[in-house]
């Protein structure tokens, strides 16, 4: 466990202002050990922005990761961070946020992490709809372990365990779990450092279980046709293209399109967000406590 840096001074929550805190507030002094042109570092300092518009203090935040080069994160923000074993972040993100619902509970992971041997646990956490925010940093590989393909490496794909190519279709995140009724999905990449930043801010913003799905670039093993100056030309912005992102069929059809069209912004956010099942939680127990004793 990893808890928030001494040398963060906080004010009480209840007196924050919009401008309480800055990107620098949710820094630690670890310093970031990802090779030098990774995405994770665009991906994290989004993160730091997006913390400091939310407002909350990092000794209300905790952060749940996996194992896997995204999963170092939490030790690089001021927050509550638990490292977790290989592909169980979700689980555990859930049992903090059932144990101190007041808590802001961000996960990351990566493509392997969370749809490979953690993959399991996505459709039982959307149809829950805990009050999370669920990262992916999505390189299409498993980085740490040196190249091996991953479960959204695209078919033909050669690594050390597919030297002649990968044969199995690739997994698409965006359209898993959009099928499985998640209630906000976005995709952004760090080369759009300002959008990434808004998307995953109002993913935090919204009240219940939110996906946002991060194309962050592995430099050393990962497709030198998805590395961050390719990206920035090839990224198609939802929003400016005019989608509806209350408009779920739409934006499955987008997401079909998982690893051929490189759309950025929000698929799809509920207008009508279900109860959390913190909330239905909360409301059983104030009813089980004015009944009394059976």
């Amino acid at each position: 466990m990893i808890s928030p840096s001494s040398s963060c001074e906080c004010a009480p929550s209840a007196a924050l202002g919009p401008a309480a805190f800055t990107a620098k507030d949710f820094r630690s002094n670890l310093k970031p050990i990802w090779c030098p042109g990774c995405g994770d570092y665009g991906v994290v300092t989004a993160l730091y922005r997006a913390l400091a518009a939310i407002g909350r203090p990092p000794h209300e935040i905790a952060f749940v990761s996996g194992i896997g080069c995204s999963s170092r994160i939490p030790g690089y923000t001021t927050a509550y961070g638990f490292n977790t074993v290989h592909g169980r972040a979700l689980p555990i993100a859930q049992g903090i946020k059932m144990a101190n619902p007041e808590l802001l509970v961000l996960v990351a992971g990566g493509d392997g992490d969370g749809f490979s041997i953690g993959g399991g646990h996505v459709p039982h956490a959307i149809r829950r709809n805990p009050d999370l925010t669920y990262l992916v940093m999505d390189n299409q590989i498993y980085g740490l372990t040196k190249g091996q393909v991953s479960p959204t490496s695209a078919r033909g794909t050669k690594s050390p365990t597919s030297v002649y190519g990968s044969m199995e279709e690739p997994v698409n995140p965006l359209l898993y779990v959009l099928a499985y009724g998640a209630g906000f999905v976005a995709q952004g990449v760090p080369a759009d450092m300002d959008g990434l930043t808004r998307m995953i801010e109002a993913a935090i913003r919204y009240p219940g279980f939110s996906f946002v799905n991060i194309q962050s670039p592995c430099i050393s093993f990962g497709d030198p046709e998805n590395q961050l100056k390719v990206q920035k030309t090839k990224m198609r912005k939802l929003e400016a293209e005019g989608h509806d992102p209350t408009n779920r069929l739409r934006a499955m059809e987008l997401a079909q399109d998982y690893g051929r069209t490189l759309y950025t912004g929000i698929f799809y956010q509920n207008p009508n967000p279900p109860p959390t099942y913190g909330s239905q939680i909360g409301a059983l127990q104030r009813e089980l406590q004015l009944r009394g004793p059976a």
